[in-house]
């Protein structure tokens, strides 16, 4: 979808599940919930009997509820179940703005722009954005349900340096403990983030890539395994992390 806007970056282009998104989210979702409600109840009496079956409590209870008042209710539960779910889905779209001066990435109540100057590199990897600097860092990993063609025709037609794959793929080399080579600290955050990983901590995970990013170390997860490799700031081995007081975006 290219559209012109207010801001003086002219026409611009916006990627997003769109309305058949919308549609699936908030109108798939509830029928699953009623439809998983009825079957509760319509199933009940029988569940109850089976000696093996869990929470057998609830099952007789539902049994042993009037009609069409259990029905009702549980209908009614689960298409509010069902419209929770659409809720928590839309707000975690994820939807990409972008013109010849920048791009906006926005999720739920979160927004993050970044300028074109910055970004040297755009390429998508599974399911996730990327966008890299000039240094081979990593300015932003936003995971992301998108089309990779879609986006590709959106960030190629206002002249951004578009790549199919990531350029530095053959850079990677999977992380072990100790392993020789490292950067300076990268160790000592690979390590909890690797557990992070393991237990889909995944706001750990986040911040932990942060950390390791001011440090010069870029790293991709692939089954639950941490693949790793220096971009241009990275500290030689052994040297001194260098203090900063500069804030990532959350102000932490």
């Amino acid at each position: 979808m290219a559209a012109r806007d207010g801001s003086g970056h002219g026409a611009h282009t916006v990627v997003s599940g769109g309305l058949v998104e919308l549609a699936v989210l908030w109108g798939g979702f509830p029928l699953l919930g009623a439809g998983a409600g009825w079957l509760l109840t319509a199933t009940a009496g029988w569940v109850a009997e089976l000696p093996w079956a869990p929470v057998q409590e609830l099952f007789e209870l539902l049994d042993r509820l009037p009609e069409p008042q259990a029905t009702a209710g549980t209908v009614l539960v689960g298409t509010l179940a069902g419209l929770v779910v659409a809720g928590l889905g839309t707000a975690e779209r994820l939807v990409v703005t972008v013109d010849a001066a920048r791009v906006e990435l926005r999720r739920g109540g979160r927004e993050q722009e970044f300028g074109r100057a910055e970004a040297r590199g755009v390429f998508a990897d599974g399911k996730e954005l990327v966008l890299l600097d000039a240094d081979g860092a990593e300015l932003v990993r936003e995971s992301s349900d998108l089309p990779a063609d879609r986006l590709a025709a959106a960030f190629r037609s206002h002249g951004w340096a578009w790549t199919d794959g990531d350029p530095h793929r053959a850079a990677y080399r999977l992380w072990v403990p100790g392993l020789p080579g490292l950067p300076a600290g990268a160790d000592a955050l690979l390590r909890p983030r690797q557990r992070a990983v393991e237990k889909d901590r995944r706001d750990d995970a986040r911040e932990l890539r942060r950390e390791l990013g001011r440090i010069g170390v870029v790293v991709r997860d692939e089954a639950r395994r941490q693949y790793w490799r220096p971009s241009g700031r990275a500290l030689p081995p052994g040297s001194e992390e260098p203090t900063s007081t500069e804030r990532t975006p959350d102000g932490r």
